[in-house]
């Protein structure tokens, strides 16, 4: 059974910082592209970072460029997601995703993982 488990959310103010976590059970981490994405309260889920197979490349969302940042640890099955600078509108709930030999083509695409974990909220104060 593959299992996505996310920690670390929570309540930041703006300008703070906070990492999140994704620690991934049940699969081959180190065969899997792993992506962030998140959600807001009547928005569609929106894409965040991923990060390939092998940790060598990374992508953003045009929202958070420059301010998070996307990284892994193959050894522990973990994927972080560092938020530095968070603002208000980077409330959401947060989801890690895991895409087998992802491409980066496809990192944007909600429909190319196909495990996702449970979510963690992250809200932010002004």
């Amino acid at each position: 059974q593959v299992l996505l488990v996310e920690s670390g959310g929570g309540l930041v103010q703006a300008g703070g910082s906070l990492r999140l976590s994704c620690a991934a059970s049940g699969l081959t981490f180190s065969r899997y592209t792993m992506g962030w994405f998140r959600q807001a309260p009547g928005k569609e889920r929106e894409f965040v970072a991923a990060i390939s197979w092998s940790g060598g490349s990374t992508g953003y969302g045009d929202s958070v460029k420059g301010r998070f940042t996307i990284y892994r640890d193959n050894a522990k099955n973990t994927v972080y997601l560092q938020m530095n600078s968070p603002k208000p509108e980077d409330t959401a709930v947060y989801y890690c995703a895991a895409d087998f030999l992802g491409s980066s083509m496809s990192w944007g695409h909600e429909k190319a993982y196909d495990y996702w974990g449970q979510g963690t909220q992250v809200t932010v104060s002004s």
